[in-house]
């Protein structure tokens, strides 16, 4: 190391001790310096399952209490439902039998009544019906004189007891024959007082109603399976079929008054009445099917509409608190019960369902308790 002169190595020594003055200036500084100030926490202690807050501490202030008390309150179910139109006021037309249309009588959207005719078919097999219909008749009327001819020779000494029991026997027989061919017009549903051989068959419609659907076309031919060509529906009136879970079937009885919605016309609600509820749980669902029978006029629901069923239980005495008030832990629920003015304890709850704001109490609290309902937060702080 080359050797400095002594002027600078002078001026390095001050330098030096200049230097470590500074450093232990400020060592000493800062063991007199005051400690930084940490922010005061919340005097509040756990025992156990209570905490006891100071009155000295702030949170005191930001806990806000309500006293619990019993009101009426009616129990709400919701179910995702279908409207469908009511099995005996809904009817498929198909054709009876073989044949081709020859006349409609009917239009989309036209109102018609019980017995009302829908369309004309020409069909081979009404008109063996029809030939057979009329022979039966004619035999059974010849038959019918000849007995009663035999009752008179019988009475006037001239006929003789097996001719009045051959046309007896034959009477009986025809009688059965003609009952039979009677018996097959009904399936043509055809009046046989008005009948007239060769005349077509008129398919009339088994119910009132509207006609929503048709697809009658003249000159086309049918068979006798052949899909429905109309529909008629009365649908004044129409179910609503929705599902009650299992754990909820308690809540809805038959005759009970219902709310009904539907997408189509939201914020309208439109009433029912439980019409049946059936008697088997379905096992995949868990569930039991619910109908609601809804007036119609209007036609505002229409069979294949999804909607929403609101069951609502009578009145019955029930607490209920803010939904602020309540706390989880492990799937449990609780709020903190104030016994003292700076005492209080974890109350486990059991619950039902919400109601704007609020939550319905099973078991846990009775009027008159007073519980957390605001600021419970801050008593946790206590328990870590």
């Amino acid at each position: 190391m080359p050797f400095l002169p002594v002027n600078d190595s002078l001026r390095m020594s001050k330098s030096t001790h200049t230097l470590s003055a500074c450093i232990l200036l400020s060592l000493l500084l800062a063991c007199h310096s005051k400690p930084t100030q940490q922010p005061e926490e919340p005097n509040m202690q756990a025992r156990g399952d209570t905490v006891v807050v100071s009155a000295a501490s702030t949170v005191r202030l930001k806990l806000k209490t309500y006293t619990i008390r019993e009101e009426q309150h009616r129990q709400q179910l919701t179910s995702a439902a279908t409207v469908q139109a009511i099995p005996n006021q809904y009817a498929d037309i198909a054709p009876p039998f073989d044949g081709r249309i020859l006349r409609s009588f009917v239009q989309l959207g036209q109102s018609v009544a019980a017995g009302s005719p829908l369309f004309e078919l020409s069909s081979p097999d009404f008109t063996n019906a029809q030939k057979a219909y009329f022979q039966a008749r004619q035999q059974h009327q010849l038959a019918d004189l000849s007995f009663k001819r035999q009752q008179d020779l019988m009475t006037n000494g001239v006929g003789t007891q097996r001719e009045l029991e051959e046309s007896r026997t034959n009477a009986a027989i025809q009688q059965k024959e003609y009952e039979n061919t009677l018996a097959s017009l009904r399936l043509f549903r055809a009046d046989a007082a008005k009948l007239i051989l060769g005349q077509p068959l008129v398919v009339r419609s088994p119910i009132a109603g509207q006609v929503i659907r048709n697809s009658i076309v003249v000159g086309q031919y049918l068979t006798d399976n052949a899909t429905p060509v109309a529909t008629v529906a009365e649908l004044s009136k129409v179910w609503v079929a929705g599902q009650v879970k299992e754990k909820d079937i308690r809540f809805v009885h038959q005759n009970d008054e219902v709310s009904v919605q539907v997408t189509a016309y939201p914020g309208e609600t439109i009433t029912g009445r439980v019409f049946h509820l059936s008697e088997t749980v379905d096992e995949e669902t868990k569930a039991i099917q619910a109908l609601v029978i809804c007036s119609n006029q209007n036609r505002k629901l229409k069979p294949g509409m999804y909607a929403t069923i609101r069951f609502i239980e009578s009145a019955q005495p029930a607490i209920l608190i803010p939904a602020n008030a309540l706390l989880q832990k492990e799937e449990k629920s609780y709020v903190f019960l104030q016994t003292a003015p700076d005492r209080y304890v974890r109350r486990s709850l059991e619950t039902g369902d919400t109601d704007k704001g609020r939550i319905l109490v099973k078991s846990g609290l009775k009027a008159g308790d007073v519980i957390v309902s605001t600021g419970a937060f801050y008593l946790l702080q206590a328990e870590q």
